[in-house]
C-alpha cells in the first residue's frame, strides 16, 4: 500500500499536519494574499483538501468551492468542520489522477505540498494535465510547495513538534540525486510511539515551470510566498501558477 493510501497516517498524524495554528493561518492566507484574490463567485476546486482547512475560509467568503481528497478520514473531518462552520461545500472522494471535470472550474488549487506524491513522474503530469482540464478557459492552477531550492537551506535538521496529539520527531533524508525527498515522522504520545514514512518528488523551480509548460499551461509564473513575492534567494515557498487556453 502506498503511504498517501493509509488513512491510519492521516488520522494519526492530523495534528501536526493540520493543526489548529495551520488552519488560522490558512484563513489569513485566503482573506489576504493576492494569490488567492479570485472574481466574486468563483468556481474553485481544492484537490487534496484535507480536513477543509481552505475551503471553510474559501466557501465563506462567497466561493463555489469542491473539494476532492483520497481519504476518506479527511473527507469526514471536511464535513464536519464546514458544518460546523455553516457553509455549503462540495465534497468527492477521488484520486488526483483520474479526477477531471471538463472546464468545470475557474481556479484549481493544490496547497501544502501535496503535489508529487507518485513514483511514477508521469503519474503527476497526469495531475497537471488533469487539472488543466477541469479548468475554463482563462482559468489559473495554482501549486504550493516546498522547493529544491529552500529546501536546501534547512533539510536535515531534526525537527520535533508539539502538537495536541503528543510530540512529532521529524528527519529528511534527500534521494536520488536531490530528486526526491523521505521524511519520517514519529509521533510520541506517553509510552506508545507510532511512526510513519512519506516520499515525494522534489521539484527546483525551473522543473516544475517545465512540467507545468509541458501539461499545457501558458503564462507559467514562480512566487516566493503568498504575498506574491519572487522566488529568490529570499523565498519561503515554491508557488506555481499557469493559465489554461
Amino acid at each position: 500500500m502506498a503511504w498517501y493510501d493509509d488513512d491510519d497516517l492521516w488520522a494519526g498524524f492530523a495534528g501536526v499536519m493540520f493543526s489548529q495554528r495551520r488552519a488560522a493561518e490558512a484563513a489569513e492566507l485566503v482573506a489576504k494574499s493576492p494569490l488567492l484574490a479570485f472574481p466574486a463567485g468563483s468556481r474553485v476546486l481544492d484537490l487534496c483538501c484535507g480536513p477543509a482547512i481552505h475551503l471553510v475560509p474559501l466557501a465563506q467568503r462567497g466561493d463555489r468551492v469542491t473539494g476532492v481528497d483520497l481519504s476518506e478520514v479527511m473527507l469526514a473531518r471536511a464535513r464536519e468542520a464546514c458544518d460546523e462552520a455553516g457553509v455549503e461545500v462540495r465534497l468527492v472522494r477521488a484520486d488526483m489522477r483520474e479526477f477531471t471535470e471538463e472546464r468545470g472550474f475557474d481556479v484549481v488549487l493544490n496547497l501544502y505540498t501535496s503535489f508529487g506524491y507518485f513514483d511514477d513522474p508521469a503519474d503527476n503530469l497526469r495531475v497537471l494535465r488533469n487539472a488543466r482540464a477541469s479548468l475554463d478557459r482563462g482559468g489559473s492552477l495554482l501549486v504550493d510547495v516546498l522547493g529544491k531550492e529552500v529546501l536546501a537551506s534547512w533539510v536535515g535538521r531534526p525537527q520535533a513538534i508539539d502538537t495536541e496529539d503528543g510530540t512529532v520527531f521529524m528527519r529528511d533524508t534527500i534521494l536520488d540525486d536531490w530528486t526526491r525527498l523521505r521524511t519520517d515522522w514519529t509521533l510520541v504520545a506517553g509510552d506508545t510511539a507510532r511512526h510513519a514514512t512519506i516520499t515525494s518528488f522534489l521539484y527546483s523551480a525551473a522543473e516544475l515551470r517545465a512540467l507545468f509548460e509541458q501539461a499545457g499551461f501558458t503564462g507559467v509564473e514562480c512566487f516566493g510566498d503568498f504575498d506574491g513575492r519572487p522566488y529568490d534567494n529570499h523565498a519561503r515557498r515554491l508557488i506555481v501558477r499557469g493559465r489554461a487556453n
